[in-house]
């Protein structure tokens, strides 16, 4: 899935506040309208794969032909390039086309989760959630109450852009705050902080199944546990940092500088946001089904001999890590049915289908793009090329001193950068990841490092770009509040979030890296020089 889809909404035009005449550009106008430019230069994700794909064709025969090869560091082995567009490359590629996409790790385990997400969300569940959060919030905690919620929202996936903003602006109207400090700082919030979050949803699934497919390009990969969790322990404890920054950022940096508020004549009218009878009843019945749930799963995997432990009763690895996205997808259709059969939004079979069929619709487009970029990935593996450029760029980063935790803050600000143009985090994440996850286990770090600094890069800087179509219904939203609301206004706005969520996430990821703590259940920072090597 990717972080943003499309609207409708049309880009701004450069009006005045009185409409007369269009004001000079700004300096921050220029830059917005210079990435604006280079973003639209780039081809839509798929055809981007598509080119890189031939792209990988060309180059794989050019340095087959020349007798290009490698050699892992720490084996005996040289794995020479193969080159796709040969007799034996045409022959692996007619076979393993299908395989390529239907073994592609990210496409069932995503294309479940938004199943059963789905279904929750479409029920309304997720909304009542938020809604019974954030109204029983102090005036003075609001703020952190939208900034935490917030961070834990990519478990709605895309639909978060949508429903947390507005929703934060009217629970900060109705406390007599500014409505647009919630409007912003929720939006801010949502996708500054994207990839954290004590929550786990079918973006995780995306990522982990890209990281597996980049790992396996060196050999002694497979001892490695890839799993949902990898990432965890970190993704949990940053959201409640970033909560509390975003709330302070919030209350003390971005309301602060709004001024008084007074409401326009056009905007949205106060909504009352208790909870009827109905939703109270279903969110009790489906918190006691969900405690049961647990319950069960945690009898099954805790005691000593339980069924669900690991070989020779080890917790880790065990079916329940391996094996959770079923077990989350039974968590969400469980709670996704309770809340739709108590409050009635589900009355039938039927309605489970359709809410479950309409999630897996809108994820044709990412469907497509997954399809285009298995193969590409598959390429990288299958032809050595992946293994060549890991080689190469562990060598370079050693060559110019970045190694360690420097060489992980040099790829956040890289992945940030490239955030700016490539929206998409699955598309992202498959361009980089095939290169600098090998690319860092090589230097000694693991593939769940390598994607706990790719949530940095791909989540912070999200939020100021044009390239992303929710900025543009957000400032239709703002502008129900600020009818003369410009573009460069609401960006300069985002732009308070973007440098500490950077600095403060990197810190935390600096803190796990120096006290060894892992990153997830069985995920270390570091591997072991000979399964990193392959010895």
């Amino acid at each position: 899935m990717t972080k943003t889809g499309t609207t409708g909404t049309p880009a701004p035009e450069r009006e005045s506040r009185t409409g007369s005449r269009a004001e000079s550009p700004t300096g921050l106008d220029r830059v917005l309208a210079a990435i604006e430019r280079a973003g639209n230069a780039l081809p839509n994700p798929i055809a981007l794969f598509a080119s890189l794909f031939v792209l990988l064709a060309a180059v794989s025969t050019v340095l087959s032909l020349a007798d290009v090869g490698v050699t892992v560091p720490g084996t005996d082995e040289t794995k020479n390039v193969n080159g796709l567009l040969s007799g034996a490359g045409v022959a692996w590629l007619l076979e393993n086309l299908i395989p390529n996409f239907a073994t592609f790790p990210p496409i069932a385990a995503v294309l479940v989760m938004i199943m059963a997400v789905g279904l929750a969300e479409k029920t309304g569940l997720l909304e009542t959630v938020m809604r019974a959060t954030l109204a029983r919030a102090p005036r003075s905690v609001l703020p952190y109450a939208v900034a935490l919620i917030a961070c834990q929202a990519h478990l709605m996936s895309d639909v978060a852009n949508i429903v947390i903003p507005p929703l934060a602006a009217m629970v900060f109207k109705s406390a007599g705050r500014h409505p647009v400090a919630g409007l912003i700082g929720g939006f801010a919030c949502v996708g500054a902080g994207y990839a954290a979050g004590f929550t786990i949803g079918s973006l995780d699934a995306l990522y982990v199944g890209i990281t597996q497919q980049a790992a396996a390009v060196l050999p002694g990969a497979a001892s490695l546990h890839i799993h949902l969790l990898i990432n965890y322990f970190f993704t949990a404890s940053s959201s409640l940092v970033l909560g509390a920054l975003g709330g302070f950022l919030i209350s003390r940096v971005l309301e602060p500088r709004l001024g008084p508020y007074t409401a326009a004549g056009d905007e949205p009218p106060q909504e009352d946001l208790t909870l009827t009878r109905a939703q109270r009843r279903g969110l009790l019945w489906t918190g006691l089904v969900l405690v049961g749930y647990a319950a069960v799963v945690l009898v099954l995997w805790l005691p000593a001999g339980a069924p669900l432990r690991g070989a020779g009763g080890a917790f880790v690895p065990s079916p329940v890590l391996s094996g959770i996205v079923p077990v989350l997808f039974g968590a969400f259709l469980l709670a996704g049915l309770t809340y739709g059969v108590t409050v009635k939004t589900l009355t039938g079979t039927e309605d489970v289908v359709t809410a479950m069929s309409d999630s897996v619709r809108n994820m044709a487009g990412y469907v497509v793009l997954m399809f285009v970029a298995a193969q590409v990935i598959a390429v990288f593996n299958w032809s050595n090329v992946g293994v060549l450029l890991a080689v190469k760029a562990a060598a370079l980063l050693n060559s110019v001193g970045l190694t360690g935790f420097w060489a992980i803050v040099a790829f956040v600000l890289l992945v940030a950068a490239l955030n700016l143009f490539i929206v998409s985090g699955s598309a992202l994440w498959s361009l980089v990841g095939p290169v600098f996850v090998p690319a860092f286990m090589l230097l000694g770090m693991s593939p769940a490092l390598s994607q706990a600094a790719f949530r940095i890069g791909d989540s912070a800087t999200g939020i100021i770009t044009p390239m992303n179509p929710y900025l543009f219904l957000l400032l239709a939203m703002l502008r129900r509040y600020e009818p003369d609301a410009r573009l460069g206004t609401l960006i300069s706005r985002l732009a308070v979030f973007v440098v500490p969520f950077l600095a403060v996430w990197l810190a935390i990821l600096g803190i796990f890296y120096g006290a060894g703590l892992p990153l997830g259940p069985g995920a270390e920072i570091g591997l072991d020089a000979p399964d990193t090597n392959g010895g």
